[in-house]
């Protein structure tokens, strides 16, 4: 912008006139149109009227005309012939600035399950192309052979890295068959708690399994599995798998101590506790028709959302379930029950296959509260820093609530009762098993508190055992806690107090069975470790504070403790993590990867990048 208008300013009335800040006179711009306005009448009017103004307007052009020509070798914008020339040159494949490229090029069909023929896509070559004209798109066996393997290298290397810092390691394991091909996959995630007590989780295995998945054959990969990470049994504290009896054989021929999936029993009990039940199947026989008619008809799903709309009902879709998640079934009574006046509509304009009879309906409604529990329990369970401590507090308070009687139960009194002996009989001797009872007592939201008072002393001389066999193996490598608070954590770095849940729900009664175990605790006298005494005489911590947070800044004042929750809180509670993991697996070898011959390698360098990469990012501080 010209100096001069530091001396006018455009008129309010007619922007073809300046007004002259020190006369107030009106001066033309020089013409009628936008694109024909100058500054020469301006300059004019100071030059004859105000030439002190004038003479500090020429002071400033000049000065601003100096500034302009001393940046102007900076901001050259005409290039050299040499210049011009390299600018349309492709780069070759070795220059930083391609390889920098094609490993973002991999990473993007990693993480997005792109496949490798999108480096043949119109769409994604012509963006690439915009941002860095230069840059030469490489072929898709160049990606496979060169760049994939580069970039697993990499990621292979930092979590070698985490591993071998690892004292104690827990895992979970599964086997997937996809749909689309003749593949099988094994797979182990491994998770473990660092010296900060901070989760670290890391998919090292999602390999191809081929043959019959005998004990034998699976106890031999996880042989291969171990040795190709360098990770010693002893360092192995459990592995979580499904329950199987070939998985649990396998574990056990290996020489590993293993868990079943809580998830899985969780599904064993439900369905064979409640689904089974003559009326409540029938019910659902019923209810899975209704939503089938929907999921096949797009004009009865389009009828079907236009009377929801007429009822002023939100647009949902009626959810189908899947035999093998119990939840999936919960949820599709749940939408039924919710669709129930926009079902009666429906079904009083047009056909339906069949309809839910009054008491059915009522079925429906009262397995819906009475499974409330179990989705809760379950969602808990597969939270991504659950740990085998939530296993004890979790069955104890869900038999319990199974075990009451309310008016609400009638008509379901039998499945009730039902789910409360499968629950019972599935998880028998879970207060007993060395890896749950320690991990709870260990977990400070826990503790002894949901110990039966015939399990609890017995719990206690568990953990007693563990601290002392543990101190006098691990005295020589004591961690250096010096820098960690001692300020009591029951107090600080919590979670703000949770909204109060319904009466009668799961979270009630963890909170009921605290409290009669801490009147119990009060009265009860007997001679412990000095460490263990303290912690246990100690109130719980918040259901919703994190246990780690807790180790971490509690470890100077029970490091003895500190050292048994480190190895114990690494378990998990399900094998969510490989299920996961396989929901990916699937992504990758799909139909269309499949078509073009995805090999079994490569899909597990894809995955294991895809899971693995952002641990690089985290660790590297990047976003």
């Amino acid at each position: 912008m010209s100096a001069v208008w530091n001396y006018f300013q455009v008129s309010p009335s007619d922007v073809k006139l300046a007004i002259c800040n020190d006369c107030k006179a009106s001066v033309m711009r020089g013409g009628t149109k936008t694109s024909s306005f100058n500054t020469s009448n301006l300059i004019n009017h100071l030059r004859l009227n105000h030439s002190e103004s004038y003479a500090a307007f020429v002071q400033q052009s000049n000065e601003k005309k100096q500034k302009g020509q001393a940046a102007a070798p900076k901001t050259r914008t005409q290039l050299t012939l040499k210049e011009s020339t390299e600018k349309k040159q492709k780069y070759a494949k070795n220059p930083p600035r391609a390889k920098a490229i094609n490993r973002k090029i991999i990473e993007c069909i990693a993480l997005d399950n792109q496949p490798f023929s999108i480096v043949q896509d119109a769409g994604f070559t012509k963006l690439v192309e915009f941002l860095e004209p230069r840059f030469a798109m490489p072929n898709r066996r160049y990606l496979t052979d060169v760049c994939l393997p580069e970039l697993y290298s990499a990621v292979y290397s930092h979590v070698e890295k985490l591993i071998v810092d690892a004292v104690s390691i827990s895992f979970t394991t599964d086997i997937w068959s996809s749909s689309v091909s003749q593949v099988s996959m094994l797979s182990l995630t491994a998770q473990w708690l660092d010296k900060d007590f901070v989760l670290k989780k890391a998919v090292l295995h999602s390999q191809e399994c081929r043959g019959s998945h005998t004990a034998e054959a699976i106890a031999s990969a996880f042989e291969g599995m171990f040795e190709t990470w360098k990770i010693p049994k002893e360092n192995a504290h459990v592995v979580v798998r499904d329950n199987a009896r070939n998985m649990a054989k396998a574990t056990a021929e290996f020489g590993v101590p293993s868990l079943p999936c809580m998830a899985h029993t969780l599904q064993l009990a439900v369905n064979g506790g409640a689904l089974s039940q003559r009326s409540i199947a029938d019910a659902l026989a019923v209810g899975r028709r209704v939503v089938g008619h929907f999921k096949h008809s797009p004009l009865a799903c389009s009828r079907f959302e236009d009377i929801q709309k007429e009822l002023n009902m939100p647009v949902k879709k009626l959810q189908q379930d899947v035999s093998t998640r119990w939840n999936s079934t919960y949820y599709m009574m749940q939408s039924l029950v919710e669709q129930k006046r926009a079902l009666s509509a429906y079904a009083a304009d047009y056909e339906l296959p069949t309809t839910l009879t009054a008491s059915q309906w009522g079925i429906m409604e009262k397995m819906i509260t009475l499974l409330e529990h179990f989705e809760q329990l379950t969602r808990d369970i597969s939270a991504a820093e659950a740990t085998a401590a939530d296993v004890i507090p979790g069955v104890v308070s869900l038999t319990r609530l199974l075990a009451k009687t309310d008016e609400s139960d009638k008509g379901v009194q039998t499945a009730k009762h039902a789910l409360f002996e499968a629950v019972s009989k599935r998880f028998d001797g879970v207060q007993t098993e060395p890896l749950y009872a320690i991990a709870t007592m260990v977990d400070a939201r826990y503790k002894d508190r949901y110990f039966d008072p015939d399990k609890k002393e017995e719990a206690r001389n568990m953990l007693l055992n563990v601290v002392d066999e543990m101190a006098s193996v691990g005295n020589d490598q004591r961690e250096d806690a010096a820098g960690a608070s001692a300020d009591d954590p029951g107090q600080e770095d919590q979670d703000p107090p949770p909204k109060r849940a319904r009466t009668g729900s799961l979270q009630d009664m963890y909170q009921k069975i605290l409290t009669e175990n801490d009147v119990a605790k009060q009265a009860t006298t007997g001679e412990t470790a000095t460490q263990v005494h303290a912690y246990l005489g100690e109130a719980t911590i918040l259901k919703t504070a994190c246990p780690f947070k807790y180790w971490s800044s509690t470890q100077i004042r029970f490091p003895a403790l500190a050292r048994v929750a480190r190895k114990y809180l690494t378990a998990p509670c399900t094998s969510v993590d490989s299920e996961r993991l396989f929901s990916a697996v699937s992504h990758v070898i799909d139909e269309k990867r499949n078509r073009i011959g995805l090999h079994c390698n490569n899909a597990e360098m894809l995955i294991f990048i895809q899971k693995n990469l952002p641990l690089t990012y985290m660790d590297m501080g990047k976003n």
